[in-house]
């Protein structure tokens, strides 16, 4: 299926189809010549798939993780444009999870004041959330996607075969996303993935999750109102990652628990059952001061204290500002 996404600079499809990795110049048609960012984790058959298909290509891996989401890789990438003598005819095209979606994103959207930029999400997590809406950005001084641009791909391809190749905890890092949006946005994809299990209605899981981001971008494209509800879980979550470094958890885990300090009741039960079923984190040992530290320098941040989203209902949401005194007596169980 296509997904038409649109935006205040025209619009772009998603295509979600199986098999999609072997048609990915069919589907793009692209002319001129293509930067392939890659990570040393994705399989290299996927970057091989893409690259014969493309006449003229150059390759770039850098290592995998969050780690190299910083300037040093960055500057690399302008570095091996502007070598091969890239303008603003050629493209990026990013095949990978959220850091190479992240790292090629910002790179073209920079470049010659921006280059055309495309999408293959090979994980979950990307696939799910980052493949729309045009965040790209680096971190810088320990703080996550501190340095960015709004800036949307000419279209994305994702093709689920590629999923076969994670991990259960990589699957399952990306499924809280879904499971994030399904909590804020569709008591029904959360029915869904209750009674059945992620692997057997995948499709169907991406599928849903990315019309709730179309609904939510399209209506809020640079975060300035109800955009903020796709931030479900990551006010305290972004600030685990940042104080773990993402050496013991990964985003989606982090998610997982921050959505367990935002949620309340019966809602939080069903919450908490679901994660457990995926086997994702519903507590965590971590240090809580400087997790509260950490949340004054979130992006969210404001005044005296964070935007917040709760669920208190299943499929729907609230927005609270909570004043740090607030925040610090939700993480210490007040």
């Amino acid at each position: 299926m296509v997904i038409n996404v649109k935006t205040s600079g025209g619009s772009y499809d998603i295509t979600l189809k199986r098999n999609a990795l072997n048609e990915v110049n069919k589907i793009l048609n692209i002319k001129g010549k293509a930067l392939i960012v890659t990570d040393s984790g994705v399989p290299r058959v996927y970057v091989e798939t893409v690259s014969k298909q493309i006449e003229n290509s150059v390759i770039y891996i850098f290592p995998q993780g969050e780690k190299s989401k910083n300037f040093e890789t960055y500057s690399e990438l302008l570095k091996t444009l502007a070598e091969n003598k890239f303008d603003r005819k050629d493209c990026v095209i990013a095949v990978g999870g959220g850091v190479t979606g992240d790292m090629a994103g910002f790179t073209a959207a920079t470049y010659m004041r921006g280059i055309d930029f495309y999408n293959i999400p090979t994980t979950l997590l990307s696939q799910v959330d980052s493949s729309i809406g045009g965040k790209t950005a680096i971190d810088f001084e320990g703080y996550k996607n501190l340095v960015g641009a709004f800036y949307q791909p000419k279209a994305v391809i994702i093709d689920p075969d590629v999923l076969d190749t994670l991990t259960d905890r990589q699957f399952n890092n990306g499924l809280a996303e879904s499971i994030k949006m399904a909590a804020t946005s569709d008591s029904e994809l959360f029915t869904l993935l209750e009674e059945y299990n992620a692997k057997d209605i995948i499709d169907k899981v991406i599928e849903k999750s990315l019309l709730i981001k179309k609904t939510v971008v399209e209506e809020d494209e640079k975060e300035t109102g109800l955009r903020k509800v796709l931030n479900f879980g990551h006010t305290i979550g972004h600030a685990i990652e940042t104080v773990t470094g993402l050496d013991e958890l990964y985003h989606g885990e982090c998610v997982a628990l921050g959505m367990m300090y935002m949620s309340s009741g019966e809602t939080k039960e069903r919450i908490k059952n679901l994660l457990i079923k995926n086997k994702l984190p519903i507590n965590a040992d971590f240090d809580k001061q400087k997790v509260f530290e950490a949340l004054q320098h979130d992006k969210k941040a404001a005044g005296n204290g964070v935007n917040a989203v709760f669920v208190k209902d299943i499929g729907e949401f609230e927005f609270k500002f909570l004043e740090y005194f607030e925040i610090d007596n939700i993480l210490r169980g007040v």
